[in-house]
């Protein structure tokens, strides 16, 4: 088994709003993520799904629990945990080059070993050609593909993906879906992978974890022992979807 590289312990978040009320997002969530996992979470809106991301991220705080990376207490945000929207979040004044040598700019790095490692992970998105180009000349595909190559050009050790097919039609999303699972081929970044869909965490996932309503908590951990590339057809694909798909019903229904 690879190295354990993310672990949470009886992690929680409460938000408090206006009126002094107390909103549960996240409730007693304890997991284990090795390296190179592709980790799928799914869950009900509202689950607190994305708020898990973003705790990892560094983009919220948790209210409780213990979260380590690499066995030390995760405590800010670190440029070794990448993240990418749902949203492309393209910078429309900068071109794709632009874009996805951002991060390495704030990082303080030469121009030109951003351009190098810019155009390294545009190749490997397929978007080497479009590097002069400006968001608004793409299509939503293709701008994701930007948005990856972006994260991916930080390097990170892991890489935090918050539905981010969740705005392309059903095609395109098929299509993405694949070229992900090239890259991670490639790369074997460690990827936490958030969604909606039953049928993408399937296709992509070691594991997925299924959460419950709000607040969140984890009701099963699955590993999907089925080979890559996976096919849609195969009946072990039917039995765990409709597994899966219960498992989801019956939240809706409490």
């Amino acid at each position: 088994m690879n190295p354990l590289i993310l672990k949470t312990k009886d992690l929680y978040k409460e938000y408090l709003t206006d009126k002094k009320r107390v909103i549960k997002a996240l409730s007693g969530i304890s997991l284990e993520v090795h390296s190179n996992d592709f980790l799928c979470i799914l869950g009900p809106s509202g689950c607190g799904k994305s708020t898990l991301l973003r705790i990892f991220a560094g983009l919220e705080e948790s209210s409780g629990g213990t979260i380590s990376y690499k066995n030390k207490p995760l405590t800010s945000s670190t440029h070794e945990i990448g993240m990418v929207f749902q949203e492309y979040s393209l910078l429309p004044w900068r071109t794709v080059i632009g874009n996805v040598s951002l991060g390495l700019e704030f990082l303080g790095r030469k121009k030109s070993e951003r351009i190098d490692s810019a155009l390294k992970y545009l190749r490997l998105v397929g978007l080497e050609d479009y590097a002069h180009s400006y968001p608004y000349e793409l299509s939503g595909g293709m701008q994701q593909r930007v948005a990856i190559a972006r994260s991916l050009a930080n390097d990170p050790e892991i890489l935090l993906m918050d539905e981010p097919f969740g705005a392309l039609d059903a095609h395109t999303r098929i299509l993405l879906q694949k070229e992900l699972l090239r890259i991670w081929n490639k790369n074997r970044k460690t990827v936490l992978f958030v969604t909606h869909s039953v049928d993408e965490a399937i296709y992509l996932a070691d594991r997925i974890l299924v959460m419950s309503a709000g607040p969140g908590q984890i009701l099963e951990e699955i590993t999907v022992d089925m080979e890559r590339p996976r096919k849609r057809s195969d009946p072990e694909y039917g039995h765990l979807t409709t597994r899966i798909l219960e498992m989801l019903d019956s939240q809706i229904k409490q």
